[in-house]
């Protein structure tokens, strides 16, 4: 997905720079997860927040508890070659008719010293069309890391 896709999906799905965060989201602009997150099963509603200053990197911050929130990056900005195979009951479960209905993040976690690393056995698939999501363990995940590690400028 090109940068201008996700750039257009993170805005149509939250005008973050005009929504503060206390500001409950139009149901529009809310991503459903049904099965929740790995370790967060009970949070099922999420916004995409993009601020221009922490590009690539944007924000899936939970709407049923405020106080949880994600750092997240679409894993070509990182692994420019990450092809992970969804298994096809996630597709089904997704509704995704083609890869271009797919919006792809992997969770970041910033470390000291300028480092980064991303999970890249665990990515996050949003239906672009529907804003249904769900992280999914691809067929394919021994061949990636947990903690892929990056530099990160700042």
């Amino acid at each position: 997905m090109g940068d201008a896709k996700v750039a257009t999906m993170a805005s149509t799905l939250l005008e973050a720079n005009s929504v503060a965060r206390s500001t409950a989201p139009p149901d529009s602009h809310i991503i459903h997860f049904p099965s929740g997150l790995l370790g967060f099963e009970r949070l099922k509603k999420f916004t995409l927040v993009g601020r221009p200053q922490e590009a690539p990197f944007l924000w899936l911050e939970g709407q049923d508890d405020v106080r949880v929130a994600f750092i997240v990056v679409p894993p070509k900005h990182v692994v420019p070659d990450y092809r992970p195979d969804l298994p096809d009951a996630d597709v089904e479960f997704l509704g995704l008719n083609s890869p271009g209905d797919a919006l792809l993040l992997c969770i970041a976690t910033l470390h000291s010293h300028g480092r980064a690393t991303i999970n890249l056995k665990g990515p996050i698939v949003i239906n672009a069309r529907t804003h249904i999501g769900k992280q999914v363990v691809p067929s394919n995940a021994g061949d990636y890391s947990t903690e892929y590690s990056f530099p990160v400028a700042g």
